[in-house]
């Protein structure tokens, strides 16, 4: 009889009782912390970054994302050469967020047709952060397959933060348009430097 195991690392099938190994495990590979820092930039090969065909998903974690100028936006893009990093591969994605306030005066769930990148950089992550000293963005990025030279490359993002006295839950995915492998992410404020806060890399097996 053929068994099915569902846990929140993946699925696996068995023959028989005890036979289901390796449900996937989740690799540190490198954390770095801002500190009014232009960019966030993981490249494969570089100091001590993996990237590539090594594992088949890779999470980014954001804690406690804080901008340096109020209203910026935290933007993801990625590259496909190794040489230049331009980082400049297009996108296609979509957003949608929902929020509430402290008061309860208001709450909404939208589609932002505005945030969506039709074969363009600088995708948003988040809508306008503030730059209040309790504001900040937590949350992850899954990548798949970074390394296929078949299909695109998909991309998830889940993150939630604190914008003015309201509770914002941001829902962000797409597709780098390329069959191309891409080597590296980058992830920068749309105005100004992060200010604090730091990203992890991890490769899921």
């Amino acid at each position: 009889m053929s068994i099915v195991k569902l846990n929140n690392q993946g699925v696996k099938n068995a023959t028989a009782f005890g036979s289901i190994t390796g449900l996937g495990s989740m690799t540190f590979i490198k954390k770095l912390t801002a500190s009014s820092s232009a960019t966030l930039s993981f490249v494969d090969g570089a100091s001590d970054v993996v990237l590539d065909n090594t594992y088949k998903e890779y999470l980014f974690t954001f804690n406690n994302i804080h901008p340096a100028t109020s209203g910026a936006y935290l933007y993801f893009n990625g590259t496909d050469d190794d040489s230049s990093h331009s980082f400049d591969v297009v996108q296609t994605t979509t957003h949608f967020r929902a929020y509430n306030f402290e008061n309860d005066s208001a709450r909404i769930l939208q589609y932002l047709s505005s945030f969506d990148t039709a074969q363009g950089t600088d995708s948003r992550i988040s809508s306008g952060l503030h730059n209040d000293n309790d504001s900040s963005l937590s949350g992850y990025l899954t990548l798949f397959n970074p390394s296929s030279t078949t299909f695109v490359k998909h991309f998830i993002s889940n993150t939630n933060y604190e914008q003015a006295a309201v509770s914002i839950n941001s829902k962000f995915a797409g597709y780098f348009n390329t069959a191309a492998d891409i080597t590296g992410v980058e992830f920068k404020m749309s105005s100004g430097n992060i200010d604090a806060g730091n990203i992890c890399l991890y490769g899921i097996a």
